[in-house]
């Protein structure tokens, strides 16, 4: 599932590639049809993303809610013939946006987009965005530091990969229940993801490791997976750590494969 930089970047693209234009909305494969032809023809005032969700607001407060889900996409490109099973097509001229395969892709109003944003934590690529209520969300919760990063509800637009990766970098047992870990702590990890997500959304692609850990800094070749970036423990099981060499290890945690170093991860 794409997580919530993903999700920014790609309301900036549909932002700056349609925004303020008279749309062309078509649904290929039929599924969003009716919806379609209602704002056919309309202007795309702005597309924002809530945490793993996506808006696109056209004239008349009429907006749709894009979810991708596991294996949904939305990809944007010169204007070229529809290939494969396209849920919802936005055209000019010149540029075309198709999803494909989404979790959910509803019409909906700004109502329906304000309370679901208030059922989603903070967004760490929100601006305005309050760290104060992931505090107030946390100290209570004995879960599993681990499972609650992934709960939306307390945190927004975090997934596998940046929880994996936020718990390295800050040597936290991903085992350590939420309310243990001091208020510190959780400023701590909120900073980090921000500071990350910002990159990742800037760059297109995850990378978490400091300067000193790069391919280039310890001669080593670079990573090679379809999710792209330089990491430290995320699909890196019994390979060595990149700090201390023990092997990475994973295991199941709420459903979700777990990545972590058994010997840098000790601390609460």
């Amino acid at each position: 599932m794409p997580e919530g930089h993903v999700l920014h970047r790609l309301a900036d693209e549909l932002t700056a590639g349609f925004g303020g234009r008279v749309v062309a909305v078509s649904s290929p494969q039929g599924r969003f049809t009716t919806e379609a032809m209602m704002l056919d023809g309309s202007t795309l005032v702005a597309a924002r993303a809530r945490g793993k969700h996506l808006f696109i607001e056209f004239t008349g407060e009429r907006i749709i809610h894009v979810h991708l889900g596991l294996i949904g996409s939305m990809t944007l490109g010169p204007a070229r013939p529809v290939v494969g099973q396209v849920r919802l097509r936005l055209a000019t001229d010149t540029l075309v946006a198709d999803l494909r395969g989404p979790q959910g892709c509803r019409l909906t109003d700004p109502q329906h987009e304000a309370a679901m944003a208030a059922r989603l934590g903070p967004d760490p690529l929100d601006p305005a965005a309050d760290p104060a209520l992931l505090l107030a969300r946390v100290r209570t919760l004995t879960k599993p530091v681990g499972t609650v990063l992934l709960d939306q509800a307390v945190l927004s637009g975090v997934g596998n990969v940046y929880r994996a990766e936020v718990l390295f970098r800050l040597g936290i047992d991903p085992l350590t229940p939420a309310a243990d870990l001091p208020p510190a702590t959780w400023r701590a990890i909120w900073d980090d993801l921000v500071v990350l997500m910002a990159e990742g959304k800037r760059q297109g692609r995850i990378d978490t490791v400091r300067p000193e850990h790069t391919p280039e800094a310890m001669s080593r070749s670079p990573r090679t997976d379809d999710h792209g970036g330089e990491v430290y423990v995320y699909r890196r099981t019994d390979e060595p750590c990149l700090v201390c060499g023990t092997p990475i290890r994973r295991r199941d945690l709420a459903g979700r494969n777990l990545f972590w170093c058994p010997a840098c991860q000790q601390g609460h």
